[in-house]
């Protein structure tokens, strides 16, 4: 008889995605059960010495940690292949942990110029309220990186694909940089999804999300993850999450495990309508610029190739007419709504120049490639005819 192998076989995202991680209480609930509680009881006063030890596994607070909560982590970890997870109450408590928990003063951050508008305040000026100082570079311009770099370098930080211009970053050429310097490479990877690519792989150290998008889906809950090896969770996010208190509940925790058990089918979906939508909207004649992952006219569509196995929900375009033809153009939409979130099961749009970006100086905009006439949409599970009916009178409108 054949002897059968100890190694637990590695099971394919779509079953990860709805098993990983479970943990089944004493009544063998099919669906994952939620423990909405704070605290959690011992046996004897010499257990709840133990464990709060570390003497003896098991939960102690919901601050800390949380069995639902583990769940959620435990999946995230398996599908991006980490080698340990910690989830946060939101996206951008997930940026700002895993800066404050390992940087202090003194030290030094690079990143690329296109982020997101809140990621950039961290970087630009909550970061040095504290002494950390920070470079803005342009992101696929690999001799600014080089050149920006520091002896107190200690973390590089980048989102590919860019918001809201989806400008894609050579993540392995970064991270050879970056671990040159001795430095870590932080990913923020909302737009691709952990199914259209895999930072870790490139030779990212950390890898963050916003919970709240794709992995949601459904426009319900807010929810981030750090995901990163074993040293950098337990040896700086883990005790600074339970000692600062950016806790995910266990209800949005159970909220975004049952948004997990779709997420390759709404993607999949997703990118497939986006692809489509994309080359329509591309020839329109009131549309001057169209951003798209999946069009080979894409400025970096080499890098695509080697880093992303599909174009994603996001797509970005420009219209004629400035920001009164983006308005107008945004109006006219009935099935597609205006909303600055992105990742959902309905299609958005919003205009970043106002919204989501408007914090930032016109120059710093400009310098994005994020002109008034620019929107983003965030494709979602309608039928791919619906949306262009909705698209294409609304595209007519903008150069009034």
């Amino acid at each position: 008889m054949a002897k059968r192998s100890s190694k637990k076989k590695q099971l394919r995202p779509a079953t990860t995605l709805v098993h990983g991680g479970i943990l089944r209480s004493q009544f063998g609930e099919n669906a994952e059960a939620i423990f909405l509680t704070q605290g959690f009881v011992y046996d004897s006063a010499e257990a709840a010495a133990a464990r709060f030890k570390g003497d003896e596994p098991g939960f102690i607070y919901s601050r800390f940690s949380n069995p639902t909560v583990a769940m959620f982590e435990e999946r995230m970890r398996l599908l991006e292949g980490a080698g340990a997870a910690r989830a946060t109450a939101s996206g951008m408590a997930a940026v700002s942990a895993v800066f404050l928990s390992h940087l202090r003063t003194g030290d030094h951050v690079i990143a690329a110029k296109a982020l997101f508008g809140s990621c950039r305040y961290v970087v630009e000026e909550l970061l040095p309220k504290y002494g950390i100082g920070s470079t803005l570079v342009d992101g696929s311009d690999l001799s600014q990186w080089r050149k920006a770099v520091r002896p107190e370098t200690k973390a590089f930080f980048l989102e590919s694909p860019t918001n809201p211009t989806l400008e894609v970053i050579d993540i392995a050429a970064v991270a050879e940089i970056a671990h040159k310097a001795k430095a870590r490479l932080i990913v923020d990877n909302v737009f691709a999804t952990p199914l259209l690519q895999k930072p870790l792989e490139l030779g990212a150290d950390i890898v963050v999300y916003s919970a709240t998008k794709h992995i949601d889906g459904q426009g319900r809950c807010l929810g981030g993850v750090i995901l990163a090896d074993e040293q950098f969770i337990a040896d700086h996010v883990h005790t600074f999450l339970r000692q600062t208190g950016p806790s995910l509940s266990p209800f949005n925790a159970w909220v975004l495990l049952k948004g997990l058990e779709t997420l390759h089918l709404r993607v999949e979906r997703q990118t497939a309508s986006a692809a489509i939508l994309a080359d329509r909207i591309a020839g329109h004649r009131n549309v001057t610029r169209l951003l798209y992952c999946g069009r080979p006219d894409h400025p970096q569509a080499d890098i695509i190739r080697k880093q992303m196995t599909g174009g994603s929900s996001l797509i970005t375009f420009e219209v004629k007419g400035g920001q009164k033809g983006a308005f107008r153009t945004a109006n006219a939409l009935k099935v597609i709504r205006i909303s600055n979130n992105l990742g959902d099961a309905k299609s958005l749009i919003t205009h970043p120049t106002t919204t989501t970006h408007q914090r930032l100086s016109e120059a710093a905009r400009l310098e994005q490639g994020i002109t008034p006439g620019l929107l983003r949409l965030s494709v979602g599970l309608e039928d791919v005819e619906d949306l262009w009916e909705d698209l294409e009178p609304a595209l007519d409108r903008a150069a009034r």
